[in-house]
């Protein structure tokens, strides 16, 4: 009894010592300049030319120093310089390689080449791969290492333009598989038969040295110099400049991952990357926590001193000139539920949070005009709440080669589009029953409803794949999906069901039955929605079907049966989104291109959608400059779209971010994926408040210890009666 009460009265004098009992990190972290967020499932690639997924850049991308990057506070967005000293500059060539003008018509354009300069003296993070004497590593050194943290020994060296150079000709590396190796096949000069080369130099056994085979359209010119020649007039190139993909890889690094025993200690590039941007990842903890931690070496780059009218009433110009980044560490830790990440960042050890369905009344109240702000609770504690929309489309598509919901007018097609027509797809009056089949769909679908009731209204209806901050997006009536929508009262309003189901009798199918053959017409919906947290939007879409007496019939499943599916066109219609990989028409129309069918071609048109006059007019826009002539291109391609309804346009996601007062230079950016490094934290104010929000409250211990106490005396007194009874 004595020894229960020593302990419960040493814990009660712990409890009352100031400490925050419920402090996930460590104490040696107050008061320092980190940054506290989470992640829900680890990246799985982490070499530049394999990662392609929003989650694996939110790493890289602050790793990695590509060429160029988004101006963090401009819109629109804006192309500039992050490694490159200067924007590269473009020369344009005919077919022998001569000289032509900038104005030159872009049929005319045989090369472009794009010279790159450097900054001088940038270097790469600390890493055991620049020691010099650690290059040979026996068993022996190997015996004790199980992280990269292991190695004694760490060096850094210079950035070279030949590093620009190695990592180009690793996205055809045999034993990579590299998302872009296709389209960049198709631009620089020398790349698919570099992949060739390479895959036959592969089949000799021992270490791959890529230097050895050099690349006919990349060229090396001097340290920090380095020139890149593409076939025609590609403008979108730049774009992707401001990928990791085209970041700096030393070659040492290869050499270095690539020694015995590495691999079983997921000792490797794809683990461990290697970058010279302003953080590197000091700690891979996928199931715990991943850290990332400011590049000492780091030293090229300072927070902008210009941006957009209001950036400095609004406070994102505070730091005007600081060196980069601002914050020294990042801290990810894994929260697989959205409920304990939501708390923790209501206690203060998360900076900044998304919001979830769960708990959007409890954060945010929208006004009657629509506008969103931070609720009453969440001013209290400081919060304030960043929302954009996101250059993104979730959409439903149709597949092209059904005999039902897809299929051209054979009339329409070349000869030679021709033979890969089936004949159930190819009679005009079959492509034209289709076609009011969908346009019956799409209006019967209400996107409208759907981000009122699953988005709490966190997006905007799509009227077409553009979303808005890309060149060729319209507001108001000139950019209506006239096929939909009707504009009445300044804004677009859904067409109504007895229209749907017009169009759906026109089809041949009235009531959703089909007049020839008397059977009801059952739809198919491919998706990966399955779970408890997604009956709900199942049933919905169901119930949009059943408003024109269309049978929907859904087909969950996981994502790579889903993935084999598509590409094999076994699919009537399928749920599917896409991100911007830069702000430009051509990265969401190429998606309905033809040629980029996804049986046929393997391309990203996942609807193997195939109209010939929308390729035409691709074609001739794609590699234009944005201009009247170019929106008026694609107001033409757009009014294809929207009339043959490949897709129903589904939404463009909006954002919302909320963030604790004590973080600063907030300003939402979708394409700039490096954005911490411009972030601020004021570490001595979130102590301060983190303390207030989690003072811990001592009476139940006290009146436990006082009742436990009483317990303990009646005890006593008990045991003494039967001792002196006895």
């Amino acid at each position: 009894m004595k020894s229960m009460l020593l302990a419960l009265s040493l814990l009660l004098l712990t409890a009352c010592d100031g400490g925050l009992w419920n402090d996930p990190y460590p104490a040696d972290d107050a008061g320092k300049s980190i940054l506290y967020t989470a992640f829900t499932e680890r990246p799985k690639h982490l070499d530049p030319a394999q990662a392609y997924s929003e989650n694996e850049y939110e790493f890289l991308a602050h790793i990695y120093s590509p060429p160029l990057q988004y101006h963090y506070l401009k819109r629109p967005y804006q192309l500039v310089p992050l490694a490159a000293s200067e924007m590269p500059s473009v020369r344009y060539l005919d077919k022998d390689k001569r000289p032509l003008p900038a104005t030159v018509a872009p049929n005319h354009i045989a090369y472009s080449v794009y010279e790159v300069h450097i900054k001088p003296n940038m270097r790469y993070q600390p890493h055991p791969a620049f020691v010099a004497e650690k290059m040979q590593l026996t068993a022996a050194d190997l015996a004790d290492i199980q992280t990269l943290s292991d190695f004694k020994q760490t060096g850094t060296r210079i950035v070279t333009a030949a590093d620009y150079v190695h990592q180009i000709k690793r996205l055809v590396h045999p034993q990579l598989h590299t998302p872009i190796a296709g389209v960049m096949g198709e631009y620089i000069v020398g790349l698919k038969e570099y992949a060739a080369t390479l895959q036959a130099a592969s089949k000799s056994p021992g270490f791959l040295d890529i230097e050895e085979y050099p690349l006919s359209g990349v060229e090396v010119v001097n340290d920090t110099t380095y020139r890149i020649t593409i076939h025609g007039k590609y403008p979108q190139f730049a774009y992707w400049l401001a990928m990791p993909f085209f970041s700096p890889m030393p070659q040492e690094v290869e050499r270095f991952y690539a020694q015995a025993g590495m691999k079983e200690r997921n000792l490797t590039l794809d683990w461990w990357p290697v970058g010279s941007g302003p953080y590197y990842l000091s700690e891979n903890d996928p199931n715990r926590r991943m850290v990332m931690t400011k590049n000492p070496y780091y030293d090229s780059e300072t927070y902008p001193s210009d941006g957009e009218a209001g950036d400095l009433q609004a406070g994102y110009l505070a730091d005007v000139g600081k060196s980069l980044p601002l914050i020294d560490q990042v801290v990810f830790s894994l929260e697989k539920e959205t409920i304990p990440y939501w708390n923790k960042f209501l206690q203060g050890y998360y900076d900044a949070s998304g919001i979830s369905s769960d708990s959007f009344d409890q954060a945010v109240q929208v006004s009657v005009s629509g506008e969103a702000a931070v609720s009453d609770e969440m001013k209290v504690q400081g919060i304030t709440l960043n929302t954009s929309v996101a250059t993104s489309t979730m959409y439903t598509g149709f597949n092209w080669l059904d005999p039902v919901v897809g299929g051209n007018c054979i009339n329409s097609l070349s000869p030679r589009e021709r033979a890969g027509v089936r004949e159930d797809v190819g009679n005009c009056a079959s492509a034209e029953r289709a076609r009011k089949l969908r346009q019956a769909i799409a209006i019967a679908v209400d996107f409208e409803e759907f981000i009122s009731i699953f988005a709490n209204g966190r997006g905007i209806s799509a009227q077409s794949p553009i979303p808005p901050g890309i060149f060729g997006f319209k507001e108001g009536k000139g950019g209506i999906n006239r096929y939909v929508y009707d504009w009445v009262d300044g804004t677009p309003k859904r067409r109504s069901i007895a229209e749907a189901k017009r169009l759906l009798a026109e089809a041949g199918y009235p009531n959703g039955v089909d007049a020839k053959t008397k059977q009801p017409l059952v739809i198919h919906l491919d998706t990966t929605a399955n779970g408890v947290g997604n009956k709900s939007r199942l049933d919905w879409i169901r119930k949009q079907f059943d408003k024109i007496g269309v049978q929907l019939d859904v087909r969950s499943t996981d994502y790579n049966r889903f993935q084999d599916k598509i590409r094999r066109g076994d699919t009537q219609m399928y749920y599917y989104g896409w991100n911007a990989d830069y702000p430009d028409p051509e990265n969401f129309l190429f998606l309905l291109h033809g040629p980029q069918g996804k049986v046929k071609q393997g391309g990203e048109n996942a609807s193997n959608y195939n109209n010939p006059e929308f390729d035409r007019l691709f074609e001739q826009m794609k590699n234009m400059d944005n201009s009247p002539a170019r929106q008026a291109i694609i107001d033409q391609a757009l009014e294809i779209l929207r009339r043959d309804s490949p897709w129903l346009w589904g939404y463009h996601p909006k954002q919302y971010v909320l963030q604790h007062s004590w973080l600063h230079n907030i300003k939402p950016n979708i394409m700039a994926n490096n954005k911490l490094k411009y972030w601020r934290v004021d570490a001595a104010q979130r102590e301060q408040l983190r303390s207030e929000w989690n003072r811990p409250a001592y009476w139940p211990l006290a009146l436990g210890f006082v009742l436990l106490s009483l317990f303990g005396v009646w005890m006593w007194r008990v045991l003494k009666k039967r001792e002196d009874a006895r």
